[in-house]
């Protein structure tokens, strides 16, 4: 089969950056109990996550097709190698700062040139959406190991035997350059200008385009929502809940497979029915969730039992990670809309601004979580991601009101 090669690697790299970016959360709750930083101060790796992925987006989006995609993908992955070394090593919070500062500009690459890739080797937008859809969903399965691979490292007599887990990781970002340097990659694409400078030019005039603008505000919207969540569900589930260290980190996996469920299922539903009703409908559903638990948690767990096993697990702790279920069809349908309605070459751009929206409202959103977190408490600070959500209802409406308007000029 053609592009089997390049696929498995898309697969597997995009993997070994789930594991990676999303262990954000677990850091942050690691850092506020091994280093003794507070919930704000510990907000901060977002930043050094997402803010990295902006600039080196920008920075690269426009001539990586000149550099290559799969030069890209092994310099990423050289980079992360070095970055996880230093933490072993660093063990310090200034070592977390630059562990996913290295994440973050390894992931642009990364997910530049996967995103860019998938508009190649596919032949159609039902094709296109298919694969983002499958990869955004192994994504979500790569979130989740990370939530059973982190625990099985801690210890309660030697609290930096979670750093073990590096060890590891490094183990698979080996093997995932082994096996994207063997891989063939059978493409061709042109360059958007005939030199730097003009394919610079060509990728700003993007966002002066009104449906690609509405698009990126969607996008960002989005990832606030996401990120508020999925960075501060395993620390939600330590104060809230009362869980222990490794269930609080265990349980927050259920976000991490509902998403991951939820994307899969969003590939079959969208040949079906609009995506623009499927969006709204699972946004809707997502707050509702929000509103059903969040009255039922009105004070932060300090006075109860400390829960250590699943059995004891109330059922909230339950249906609150759920979310992830209907939220997660969002994010790969705005983005397969947006980038199957613009030539290949266009593609490596426009996923640098995609990405560089997405990174800055990550960032945003988790940190005004963490500062209402530190402030208000867990169970208040949730509420504010009715307001993104609010927001991405309005913005999807946007989008389909100026896509008929261009199809019916367009006829």
């Amino acid at each position: 089969m053609k592009n089997t090669g390049i696929k498995i690697s898309l697969f597997l790299n995009y993997f070994v950056f789930a594991i990676l970016l999303n262990s954000v959360g677990i850091v942050i709750a690691k850092s506020i109990n091994v280093y003794g930083v507070s919930e704000s101060q510990a907000s901060v790796l977002e930043a050094f996550k997402d803010l990295p992925i902006a600039i080196i987006s920008f920075i690269v989006a426009s001539f990586l097709p000149r550099f290559g995609y799969k030069k890209a993908m092994l310099t990423g992955l050289v980079i992360v190698f070095l970055g996880c070394l230093f933490m072993i090593f660093g063990n310090t919070f200034f070592s977390t700062k630059i562990l996913f500062m290295s994440i973050g500009v390894s992931f642009a690459l990364i997910k530049l040139s996967v995103y860019s890739l998938i508009g190649i080797i596919t032949n159609s937008k039902k094709e296109h959406s298919s694969l983002m859809s499958s990869i955004e969903g192994f994504f979500m399965v790569g979130i989740a190991f990370a939530y059973f691979l982190f625990p099985a490292f801690y210890s309660e007599t030697d609290e930096n035997a979670w750093l073990n887990v590096y060890y590891v990781l490094l183990v698979i970002i080996a093997l995932a350059f082994v096996f994207l340097l063997f891989s063939k990659v059978e493409y061709t694409v042109d360059a958007i200008g005939s030199n730097l400078k003009e394919d610079l030019a060509q990728s700003l005039k993007l966002i002066i385009v009104p449906l690609v603008l509405v698009f990126l505000a969607s996008a960002f919207f989005f990832v606030m929502i996401e990120q508020g969540i999925m960075t501060w569900l395993p620390r939600f589930n330590e104060k809230i809940f009362r869980f222990d260290e490794v269930l609080a980190t265990q349980m927050a996996v259920i976000f991490a497979l509902s998403l991951a469920v939820g994307r899969f299922i969003a590939g079959y539903l969208t040949k079906r029915m609009s995506w623009v009703f499927l969006v709204i409908v699972c946004v809707v559903i997502s707050g509702g969730i929000l509103l059903a638990v969040l009255p039922q948690l009105k004070v932060d767990g300090d006075t109860l039992v400390e829960i250590k096993s699943l059995g004891d697990v109330p059922i909230l702790g339950f249906v609150l990670p759920l979310i992830g279920l209907f939220i997660a069809p969002i994010y790969p349908l705005l983005n397969s809309t947006v980038l199957s309605s613009l030539k290949k070459s266009l593609h490596s751009p426009m996923s640098g601004l995609i990405i560089i929206f997405s990174a800055l409202g990550g960032t945003l959103g988790s940190r005004i979580v963490g500062e209402l977190f530190e402030s208000i408490g867990g169970a208040n600070a949730f509420y504010f991601l009715l307001i993104p959500m609010f927001l991405l209802i309005v913005f999807v409406l946007l989008i389909d009101r100026i896509s008929k308007k261009q199809t019916a000029v367009d006829s």
